[in-house]
């Protein structure tokens, strides 16, 4: 019997993206701390540099916030095709999730 995952690329790409939010998060932090130690510098220069890292900021926090939500849709939807392959075969899925506790079981008793 021969299984194809279609979904063992997606969980790369899904710590890859985990990494990217990650730095993102950080990098709008810094971004957000500079404007504020910023704030009292009158210059025009600096006010330009403050209202470009604003905007920047803004558009940093909404990516964010896509690509969380797609990170959420994608979960969905790998829970769904989850469900729909066990429900597809009950008794496969019992002994495959039977199989991998006894493995776990020996694994965890050797050490």
């Amino acid at each position: 019997m021969e299984t194809h995952f279609p979904n063992v690329e997606s969980s790369e790409t899904r710590v890859a993206v985990d990494r990217i939010l990650a730095d993102l998060r950080t990098l709008a932090r810094d971004a957000e701390e500079l404007l504020n130690a910023t704030a009292g510098d009158a210059s025009e220069k600096a006010s330009a540099a403050r209202a470009r890292l604003s905007a920047a900021l803004e558009k940093a926090w909404g990516t964010c916030s896509d690509l969380q939500e797609q990170g959420l849709t994608a979960a969905r939807a790998a829970a769904r095709k989850a469900d729909d392959a066990i429900r597809a075969r009950p008794y496969e899925s019992i002994g495959i999730a039977f199989g991998a506790g006894l493995l776990l079981g020996v694994l965890l008793k050797r050490k």
